[in-house]
């Protein structure tokens, strides 16, 4: 039986470019998880339709889905697709999507986020080519839950989620399939698995620490059980309800035991992590971390390694924030690269269009024209690929990367849960100064351009403004200063820093003991202690 159900509209739900995400108790409040949920239905449609649904397994996930089948099948969907025990990572989630030539699918996740009840919840909707919704749809998102007086779902018992099979709800077809099972095949029609269970097999060792979240089966799945990595390679593998306590951020301050290891004096070969929904990753070599952005680059200068790639890359797309490291590969391979704005869509349009092939973000997102979100899973195999197609170490790679093209030094300061009038007051200062800083001397260091960051889409026309203030100095160097919106509570200053320097004499030099001249430069050009009364950051990647 369906029911409608009387409701009013809630104010502040505006969902970003990775969804909506509140705390968990205010989407398990009153009538909160249905409002968006029919909202999203009412803008996209949904009669006749068929849908992918999964999460990364965080507390309220399971309970999420039940509402999610029963209002989808009460706006009269004629099918669902959702994986077993209602998981499914996000680049699953988007295969699966692009798989079945869906209409769009739902996520439930928080990405990075911690979970728990005192924790962070999040839905998101992806679009029928799998990417996340553009931002004519998230706006017309929230503006349709200022408006809902109504939502309706279907009175009914739960759908058994954790048997494989087709399930019938109020007429509507439930196809629970294995969440692993069309992503793995997937990432074994991209790269050689049988060069890479050689090197396996020949003593190469590693540790995955999937940190309690949804990347842990498929990584046992395609790590230990397809390609012969030892039995417990992949630790904290069971995805659960807290992630175990840990903060699924796959970076080294949250990813603290692995790095631990990994300098250790019996490190593997080769470490890697991922976090919450399993779209980011980090990877470490034998004592030597591999930054996001140098991640790319070298991605991009050795993907033609793996037969997925073999034909080369039509071109190479980094966020605005992510250092220019893989603009100099592009040069050398000559192809197009290109800077968007932060957030995944963007990306979206230029694969979609075959711009590019490979993208990437300095927050720990790598990804491919595979699917269209990033995707943690698949940039470390294609790392496993290179280092079995090379049979070098992660540092004799980075290595001889640096000394080709030269080093991007590079970092990213967070400073939390600001309060965000006063994040809001040392954005507006800074910009209104932004047309007198070129020319200028700042810490020794000349400032040759200063701009807030805008983007015309090459494939669309559109148009986004103010996506980031830049100052470049001379040299190469440039510190970058945004607002995120990742967070839950209060603003989040990010501060990107990057250094160039050429060939031999770029190679051994601390990151952060390199960038100090742009940190102190940062910091004085955008009052930031005192706007904030921060002089530290929280977290330094």
């Amino acid at each position: 039986m369906t029911t409608t159900v009387a409701t009013t509209p809630i104010a502040g739900q505006k969902p970003g470019t990775s969804g909506l995400r509140k705390k968990t108790a205010v989407f398990m409040g009153r009538h909160y998880l249905e409002n968006f949920v029919q909202a999203v239905f009412d803008v996209v449609g949904c009669a006749g339709k068929t849908f992918v649904l999964g999460g990364d397994g965080r507390y309220f996930n399971d309970r999420a889905a039940q509402v999610i089948l029963r209002m989808a099948a009460a706006n009269g969907a004629a099918r669902v697709i959702v994986g077993q025990g209602a998981l499914l990572s996000t680049p699953a989630a988007s295969h699966l999507i692009r798989l079945n030539q869906t209409d769009g699918g739902i996520i439930m996740s928080a990405s990075h986020n911690p979970g728990g009840p005192t924790e962070d919840f999040g839905v998101k909707f992806n679009m029928p080519n799998g990417g996340p919704a553009p931002e004519a749809v998230t706006e017309s998102i929230f503006t349709r839950t200022t408006e809902i007086t109504e939502y309706r779902i279907v009175q009914a018992q739960d759908v058994d989620l954790s048997r494989i099979g087709r399930h019938d709800l109020a007429g509507m077809a439930v196809d629970v399939v294995d969440p692993v099972a069309d992503y793995a095949a997937l990432m074994e029609s991209l790269f050689s698995f049988d060069a890479i269970r050689a090197m396996f097999a020949g003593g190469f060792r590693m540790r995955m620490d999937s940190m309690c979240a949804v990347t842990g089966p498929y990584a046992v799945e395609i790590l230990e059980n397809r390609l012969g990595a030892a039995k417990g390679t992949v630790v904290n593998a069971a995805p659960l309800p807290d992630f175990g306590g840990m903060h699924p951020d796959p970076n080294p301050t949250w990813a603290k035991a692995l790095m631990d290891e990994m300098f250790g004096a019996d490190a593997p070969d080769f470490g890697a992590a991922s976090d919450g929904d399993g779209d980011r990753n980090m990877v470490v070599g034998r004592g030597i971390y591999v930054s996001p952005s140098d991640s790319l680059a070298v991605l991009a200068a050795n993907a033609h390694l793996a037969p997925g790639y073999a034909r080369g890359l039509a071109g190479v797309a980094r966020s605005m924030p992510t250092s220019a490291a893989a603009d100099r590969v592009a040069a050398a391979l000559g192809i197009a690269a290109y800077e968007t704005p932060t957030g995944w869509k963007f990306f979206g349009n230029l694969l979609d269009a075959a711009k590019v092939t490979l993208c990437g973000e300095e927050s720990f997102g790598t990804g491919s024209d595979h699917v269209r979100e990033k995707d943690g899973l698949w940039a470390v195999l294609l790392w496993l690929n290179i280092l079995a197609a090379r049979k070098q170490s992660v540092a004799g790679i980075l290595r001889e990367h640096w000394a080709t093209y030269g080093r991007n030094y590079y970092s990213r300061h967070d400073f939390e849960a600001i309060e965000t009038a006063k994040a809001d007051a040392m954005m507006a200062a800074l910009r209104g100064r932004l047309a007198g800083l070129p020319g200028t001397d700042v810490q020794g260091l000349t400032i040759e351009a200063a701009d807030d960051f805008a983007y015309t889409d090459p494939v669309d026309g559109s148009i986004s403004r103010a996506q980031g203030v830049r100052v470049l100095f001379s040299g190469g160097s440039r510190a970058v200063f945004r607002l995120s919106g990742t967070g839950t509570e209060g603003a989040t200053l990010r501060l990107y820093l990057e250094r160039y320097v050429a060939g031999p004499d770029g190679l051994d030099h601390n990151p952060q003991q390199a960038l100090a001249p742009i940190i102190r430069a940062a910091h004085a050009i955008a009052g930031i202690a005192a706007h904030t009364g921060r002089s530290t950051p929280d977290v330094v990647t």
